[in-house]
């Protein structure tokens, strides 16, 4: 082990900002991160151990006791329970012998929940050893797991789940499929790797870059829709040592996969972005950080970015540019849904509890390592490479006046085909399930837990900043669903689950009205608990984050545009329903406590 640790720690300049990628490779060379581990992180890194420990607790895949040989992490979205979900559970405790949460005696076998992987297209889904296992059924699974106990690796494991893989990109579409549905400008097939670094940026200064993307009107793809173009020249003002380019790729928010097929099929649009991204702001280094449900990227995105440095598209003098000096590196999430907000993205970034940070100062002045920094997601960084291609002008002949261009929805739920589709701004959402083959709709999930959950009155409405706004994720429910059981109440535990516990609103009162949601779905709620579950939403308001200032959506949507799916299940005053005799009832009360009643006096 100490050897382990000190290569490990040498491999990363001893750097404690580098923690997470420490922690990773400890985690993944020992199956755990035993106490030490931590106690020579703690003497090799100068940190106390409270420290590391504190970083290890917060994250999901890290764990300090063995998880088995074989860590099988089951996704426990609403779309996995929708297409069998519980009988993969059940088939694997049944094999195994134990329960989720546990490991096998002999330590080759771990159960866990986890939640949605970025597979919505292609469940029920899971994880197993950073192996992605998708469409899964009980037959797999018990074959699966009579290769776990024949020792077999996980490339013979996946290979015969899914074919040998001869294919391109074996080790990512053998396991994972892409179900691109519909193309725009993004997808499209015309894309020539380079053609914007080579012959656009020396023809063009910095500012002609922003001023380009502004006049796009583009606004950022990952749901806040700040205005790309100014975020870029507020950072290129800043003051600093250096400046940063960082590119979200943690889309955790349940029902969005596009940026997993974004960097599945495209990486080389997106990493050419950031680098367009650090030609306009003067940056000196890009990062992009990847959740860790997609780790199985990892040695297919490595050979995209060596490739690229080998064709001059990365490193130094790019495109014989003097001074335009700019890699790119990978660093991955350890499950944090949290981290997928901008400010808790620097904090793990830099090796800690994936907690936002107080704003201002906001990130183009002061954000990785202090340092002016940029932060896009997968999809924005991929478009800007198409408008410095074809013009701002071009750009904005797309979508709608607020929402220029196009975007990439991810479909799931009950639809004959889900997947990745390419839209201009402005689709309505009634075409929207024309277009994917659902019928028989009660409800569509809009922008995933945090967005709102909207009905058959409301499919008129449009995508866009002005109606509809949306990171992605879009799920479906046929009629023959639970809403509030089956829905709301799983999106509710998420966010009780992915909550920092920073904020007493969002640590608190998550739970308060969950449990008063399950007591409405039990029969004993009454209509005051209507009301406090409006009444209570607004508290959360007051959280440091989105996902705290959200996370009482699923309720407060599900409410205002599905009354009847709660009036339901309120108890009704039965004294008056029921004819019941209310000067008898009085009369016979005031008989007990020798009281005379008045039934003239009100």
């Amino acid at each position: 082990m100490k050897n382990t640790v000190n290569q490990i720690v040498e491999k990363y300049g001893s750097d404690p900002t580098r923690l997470m990628d420490i922690l990773i490779d400890i985690q993944e060379s020992a199956g755990y991160i035993s106490k030490e581990a931590i106690g020579l992180l703690s003497q090799l890194l100068h940190m106390s151990q409270v420290d590391i420990e504190q970083t290890i607790t917060f994250y999901h895949f890290f764990s300090s006791k063995p998880q088995g040989k074989y860590a099988v992490y089951l996704n426990n979205s609403p779309v996995a329970y929708m297409f069998g979900r519980e009988a993969i559970k059940e088939t694997l405790e049944k094999e195994t012998g134990i329960k989720f949460g546990e490991v096998t005696a002999d330590g080759l076998i771990g159960l866990y929940d986890t939640a949605c992987i970025g597979m919505n297209d292609q469940e029920p889904a899971a994880i197993i050893n950073n192996k992605i296992f998708t469409r899964l059924t009980p037959y797999r699974i018990r074959e699966i797991v009579k290769h776990m106990r024949e020792g077999k690796d996980m490339d013979e494991l996946r290979n015969e789940s899914y074919g040998d893989g001869k294919n391109n990109l074996p080790s990512l579409r053998s396991m994972v499929s892409s179900n691109i549905r519909r193309k725009g400008m993004i997808l499209s097939d015309d894309y020539n790797s380079g053609t914007v670094t080579r012959e656009i940026l020396p023809k063009i200064s910095p500012e002609a870059v922003i001023a380009e993307i502004k006049h796009s009107h583009m606004r950022g793809r990952g749901g806040a829709g700040f205005p790309t173009g100014l975020k870029w020249e507020f950072c290129r003002r800043a003051k600093g040592d250096k400046h940063y380019v960082i590119c979200n790729a943690d889309e955790g928010e349940p029902g969005t996969f596009k940026d997993r097929v974004i960097l599945t099929e495209k990486p080389e649009l997106v990493f050419e972005g950031m680098a367009l991204a650090g030609y306009a702001i003067g940056g000196d280094e890009g990062i992009l950080y990847l959740r860790y449900e997609y780790r199985y990227m990892k040695n297919y995105l490595y050979g995209v970015l060596q490739q690229m440095r080998d064709n001059g598209l990365l490193g130094k003098s790019i495109s014989g540019i003097e001074g335009f000096d700019f890699d790119i590196r990978i660093q991955f999430g350890a499950g944090a849904y949290v981290c997928g907000e901008e400010s808790a993205l620097l904090e793990s970034l830099e090796g800690k509890r994936g907690e936002p940070r107080d704003k201002p100062p906001f990130p183009v002045e002061k954000g990785y390592l202090g340092q002016p920094s940029i932060i896009n997601n997968v999809e924005t960084f991929a478009t800007a490479v198409r408008i410095i291609q074809n013009g701002g002008e071009w750009f904005t002949q797309f979508g709608t006046d607020d929402s220029t261009g196009t975007k990439i929805l991810s479909i799931s739920g009950d639809c004959m085909f889900p997947g990745v589709y390419e839209v201009n701004w402005g689709f309505n959402v009634e075409d929207m399930l024309d277009m994917v083959g659902a019928y028989e709709v009660q409800a569509v999930q809009v922008g995933g837990p945090s967005g709102t959950l909207i009905g058959p009155a409301e499919f008129h409405r449009t995508l866009g900043y002005s109606d509809l706004s949306t990171g992605g994720s879009m799920i479906i429910f046929g009629k023959q669903r639970n809403l509030l059981k089956d829905v709301v109440v799983n999106f509710m535990e998420f966010f009780i689950d992915e909550s920092c516990g920073s904020c007493s609103t969002c640590r608190n009162m998550t739970q308060v009205m969950n449990n008063k949601l399950k007591k409405i779905l039990s029969g004993k709620g009454v209509e005051a608990d209507l009301i406090d579950l409006k009444t209570w939403s607004k508290t959360l308001n007051a959280s440091r984050c989105g996902l705290g200032q959200t996370a009482a959506n699923p309720i407060v949507s599900s409410l205002k545009n599905f009354p009847h799916l709660y009036n339901e299940l309120i108890q009704k005053d039965k004294e008056f329903d029921e004819g019941f005799d209310m000067e008898k009832s009085v009369q016979a009360a005031c008989t007990f406590v020798g009281r005379v009643p008045n039934f003239n006096h009100h």
